[in-house]
């Protein structure tokens, strides 16, 4: 009984909020005229309602669970003074804001909108640009970054932020955004339980997506595209990357995703297509790679060392330069059921496994690993005649390194 009166308590109160809750008109014309002076009048759970114009403010802070909503795409312009909005409060929501002109600092991170400490916050259907840093979420939970649009024009990474940040943020849901022209699309650290899907991240100077010390967090559905180095993923564990596509990330010292110390990952359904390195990999151990396609890149996977019980199964291997690079004579990593475009084998039982197994390390990979000029050789005979011979007996690359089951029609 007294658990049924305490439910009745709560539904009431919070029936009670919404009805008390009002709508507050801001404009030129009207009687608020500032977004600040909106706030300052405002009361738990009202609605600010920014009419079409020009607001040039700054360091506007929402001290209080309200909503603000944009009525066809107002413009906040913080004239380069610094930090435009600021979170504060649980249960918060912006929509519909067009934002410019972030201050830009050497020694403080000012963000387009940034929350702080903040539960079941809600920033969607914002435009940025000019900024600094674009959405910056502090030791803040359960909220939600939707269909947002941040377009930066950075040129150094030194003094250019990040697209959206996390730190030491928990349970948040990042969905939908466009993100470029930024130093790191999105930037996760000390951040779990994060769910990043549908974003397309492109054109930005170092990463497209770059996270640390982040547990447990899915990535799907994401495009990362012609970003400096790809995407960066780093001292976590607990990972689920499926159906992104990694394209055109490509220079001297590019990749489509670098693992660093990863263990117990999943990475399935994902097109890495064009990249100097397709996946670079170090230190990272019990990660299933399934499903994906390595289209045309320089090397399609990368090993430095230090990787661990992983296992290759039923990915493409199309037409890149390098399949598998190995700088080690140890592997206890599975290789099985991968289609190689350069497997020259045959299957005279026609049961599409090649009767031949394949070995994707070529020795020339080794020789380049170690003397990275010898890479202008890439295409001469005198290489094709060594590989075949390491390929016969194998004395440089790892002897046990095979896919013993290669498929001879390409894994849909």
């Amino acid at each position: 009984m007294y658990k049924y009166q305490l439910h009745l308590l709560f539904f009431i109160f919070f029936m009670g909020t919404s009805l008390w809750a009002k709508t507050i008109e801001v404009c030129a014309s009207c009687e608020v005229k500032s977004i600040k002076e909106g706030i300052a009048l405002a009361t738990d759970f009202d609605t600010l309602l920014i009419k079409k114009g020009t607001y040039r403010e700054f360091n506007i802070v929402v001290d209080k669970p309200l909503t603000l909503i944009g009525e066809n795409c107002p413009i906040i312009d913080g004239e380069d003074r610094g930090e435009i909005i600021r979170v504060v409060s649980d249960n918060v929501t912006v929509d519909g804001l067009y934002i410019i002109n972030v201050g830009t600092s050497y020694t403080t991170d000012y963000a387009a909108i940034r929350v702080v400490k903040s539960e079941n916050f809600l920033i969607q259907n914002v435009v940025l640009e000019k900024l600094f840093f674009g959405i910056y979420l502090e030791r803040s939970n359960n909220g939600k970054v939707y269909h947002n649009k941040i377009i930066g024009d950075a040129l150094d990474e030194y003094n250019s932020g990040n697209g959206i940040q996390l730190w030491y943020s928990h349970h948040v849901q990042v969905d939908r955004n466009i993100v470029q022209g930024v130093r790191d699309g999105i930037y996760l650290e000390f951040s779990d339980n994060i769910a990043i899907n549908n974003n397309i991240s492109t054109n930005n100077l170092r990463y497209g997506l770059h996270f640390m010390f982040s547990n447990d967090d899915v990535y799907t559905g994401n495009t990362f595209e012609n970003n400096g180095a790809g995407v960066a993923v780093m001292f976590s564990k607990g990972i689920k990357m499926e159906r992104n596509i990694f394209k055109r990330n490509w220079g001297t010292a590019a990749f489509g995703m670098l693992l660093k110390e990863i263990n117990d990952a999943e990475i399935i359904g994902n097109t890495f297509e064009e990249n100097t390195i397709g996946i670079n990999i170090e230190g990272s151990n019990r990660i299933v790679y399934k499903n994906n396609n390595f289209i045309s890149n320089g090397w399609a996977v990368k090993v430095l060392g230090a990787c661990y019980t992983n296992s290759f199964i039923n990915n493409n291997f199309l037409y890149n330069s390098f399949d598998i690079s190995y700088n080690s004579k140890l592997n206890d990593n599975v290789f099985e059921k991968n289609y190689w475009s350069n497997y020259t084998g045959y299957d005279l039982d026609k049961d599409g496994i090649g009767d031949v197994p394949y070995r994707p390390v070529k020795l020339f990979s080794y020789v380049v690993n170690r003397t990275p000029e010898t890479i202008i050789l890439l295409r001469s005979m005198f290489m094709d005649i060594i590989d075949f011979s390491e390929k016969v007996s194998p004395v440089f690359t790892p002897d046990n390194l095979l896919d013993a089951m290669p498929l001879m029609k390409r894994s849909e």
